[in-house]
């Protein structure tokens, strides 16, 4: 499908759902027979429902999880974090510059920003230079600026209500 111009989308905010929204996309490429590209950044659990799903319903898809998920504040990252986040942005990366895929996606990207395991200049770098026909997804919270301007979509998930403030500890199918 190169006759399509790609586009630029970010999922950020404080709010659940920013991988449920770039999974749900995903869901509707696949439906397209399109091919699908993700890397998670701080996210190394195989078993998370998502991950079983997409391999055994979405045969277009590829996931790439990182090898640590360690997640904190900002700080307190050890060298085998970063090392471990250039590996994972480098697999990414590489998989959109080389026009093989028609989405790919990047979870949690924008933590790793913050963090400073991913430049913003890398990653705009990487945005101009793609394939015309790619889409791009961006996700994680706190976002960038200079992200948010380069996306041609940015949508923002509040937090309004949080059923962890009740008390109601994460659940399978729901959390992970």
């Amino acid at each position: 499908m190169t006759d399509r111009q790609g586009i630029v989308m970010v999922y950020t905010g404080n709010g659940k759902g920013k991988t449920t929204s770039a999974l749900g996309l995903a869901l509707r490429a696949s439906g397209h027979g399109e091919k699908i590209m993700m890397v998670q950044f701080r996210k190394s659990d195989p078993t998370y429902g998502e991950i079983q799903a997409i391999r055994k319903f979405l045969p277009t898809m590829t996931v790439v999880q990182s090898e640590r998920s360690r997640f904190r504040g900002k700080g307190g990252f050890d060298p085998e974090d970063f090392a471990d986040a250039a590996n994972v942005f480098g697999i990414g990366r590489d998989a959109l510059l080389s026009g093989e895929y028609d989405l790919v996606i990047f979870d949690e990207i924008n933590f790793a920003i913050y963090n400073d395991f991913v430049t913003v200049t890398d990653v705009l770098e990487m945005l101009k230079a793609r394939p015309k026909h790619v889409n791009v997804v961006l996700t994680g919270r706190y976002a960038a600026d200079a992200i948010m301007e380069a996306a041609d979509l940015v949508s923002e998930v509040r937090a309004v209500k949080h059923h962890f403030e009740a008390g109601i500890k994460a659940q399978q199918g729901v959390e992970f």
